[in-house]
């Protein structure tokens, strides 16, 4: 599959996701506070490379790419490097429109226990602070309303792309592998075209 196609699959499947937060978040009132990104300080977090093919392949376009990959091979903090801690607006994530899925689904989405219930994992600032929405939430999807359930998002991923996605690495090493898969693609697909400095 050419790289484009994979990205435009990938979008897809984020783009559906999105939606199907949007209106889990409008049946439950449930919400991220303005400028917190406090799960996104999470020194452990992780991610696979096509997640993150889409930001590699904007940077490919707007021949970012090995800025992007110098910055990567010098940060020393796990802190994903689109966090900026010193937000000019309502966001901490610098590239938004590319965030990974990992980043779509925290908060808003499910995981399915042995006992094939769903589960809503979201943060202890929303079940803190958002107490009587977090708890009718839970009620809600214990009726049956629609959840964005995790596995089943990151298997539409692998159905695009198994390689890709067989391993989960630190976050700035998997957007760092997107930049290379891309840039390698790119090297290959037309050997005779320099790679974009």
């Amino acid at each position: 599959m050419r790289i484009e196609a994979t990205v435009a699959a990938v979008n897809l499947v984020f783009e559906n996701l999105d939606k199907q937060i949007a209106t889990f978040q409008g049946a439950t009132s449930l919400h991220c506070n303005v400028g917190c990104g406090k799960c996104c300080f999470k020194p452990d977090i992780e991610a696979t490379v096509l997640e993150f093919l889409p930001f590699a392949l904007h940077l490919y376009k707007e021949n970012q790419a090995i800025q992007w990959l110098d910055q990567l091979d010098s940060i020393q903090s796990p802190t994903c490097l689109l966090l900026n801690p010193m937000p000019t607006g309502s966001g901490l994530c610098t590239e938004y429109p590319y965030r990974g899925l990992i980043c779509r689904l925290f908060g808003y989405s499910a995981r399915t226990t042995k006992y094939a219930k769903k589960e809503l994992v979201t943060c202890s600032i929303i079940k803190n602070e958002q107490t009587e929405a977090y708890t009718k939430a839970i009620v809600k999807i214990e009726a049956g309303l629609d959840v964005p359930t995790m596995n089943q998002y990151y298997m539409q991923l692998q159905s695009i792309d198994y390689n890709l996605t067989a391993k989960f690495y630190p976050i700035n090493e998997a957007i760092k592998r997107a930049i290379e898969t891309v840039m390698q693609y790119y090297l290959y697909e037309n050997p005779t075209v320099p790679v974009l400095a």
